[in-house]
């Protein structure tokens, strides 16, 4: 029997890289992005399927729901940095940051309610991809930390909550990405751990089901 995956945000970064591995190991995929185009071409290139849209509009997450009536695994990855260059939170734009607490933590709780019957039925597992800014005290990334630090703790209570469903909190370590090269510069980016490093071991750590927790890749 086919294992089916949803990763959000799978066009670029770690959910493409993500979505490459499991492909390789035969998994179906159903695959969800802002940027129509890319993901249309990484759904080509991966026999996947291809739903573009924002995980922050409620549609869009009923669209996804009804396209993986059975599924294994869900990976909330997609994400946004904030306001850039990144403000001290003094003067941190306060409609700003309620946006970005509905990308980063409101829409990964809507895409787990509407998946959990699902996931429920294979006893599946649910992956929200965190931050160390979650918990460090990084000037400038007091935003996106907050917003990681709520979805830290809210995997923390689902995984008491629903016992039968894996939940695992993800800290990837500071990636090669683009979002990463926004926030710091893109020669510092540079320097940072491929995507494709890090999806190997995440895709390890699918595999082997661990109890649900916090897991940090690097």
């Amino acid at each position: 029997m086919t294992n089916t995956a949803l990763i959000t945000g799978a066009s670029r970064g770690l959910g493409l890289a993500l979505a490459r591995s499991l492909a390789g190991s035969g998994w179906n995929l159903v695959l969800t992005a802002r940027g129509a185009d890319d993901l249309k071409r990484v759904a080509a290139e991966l026999g996947a399927t291809a739903i573009p849209g924002d995980v922050a509009d409620p549609a869009h997450v009923e669209r996804l729901a009804r396209a993986v009536p059975e599924l294994d695994l869900l990976v909330n990855n997609a994400s946004d940095l904030g306001v850039t260059p990144l403000p001290p939170l003094a003067g941190y734009p306060l409609e700003a940051f309620r946006a970005l607490l509905e990308t980063n933590v409101t829409a990964p709780l809507a895409l787990i309610q509407a998946t959990l019957p699902a996931l429920r039925s294979a006893n599946g597992a649910i992956v929200n991809v965190t931050s160390d800014a979650a918990a460090g005290a990084y000037e400038g990334w007091g935003g996106y930390g907050a917003s990681k630090a709520a979805l830290e703790q809210l995997s923390n209570v689902l995984a008491a909550e629903e016992p039968g469903v894996r939940v695992w909190w993800v800290d990837p370590g500071e990636m090669n990405t683009r979002m990463l090269a926004d926030a710091v510069g893109a020669e510092e980016a540079a320097s940072a751990t491929d995507p494709a490093k890090v999806a190997a071991t995440l895709h390890e750590l699918i595999g082997s089901r661990p109890a649900s927790g916090k897991v940090s890749l690097q």
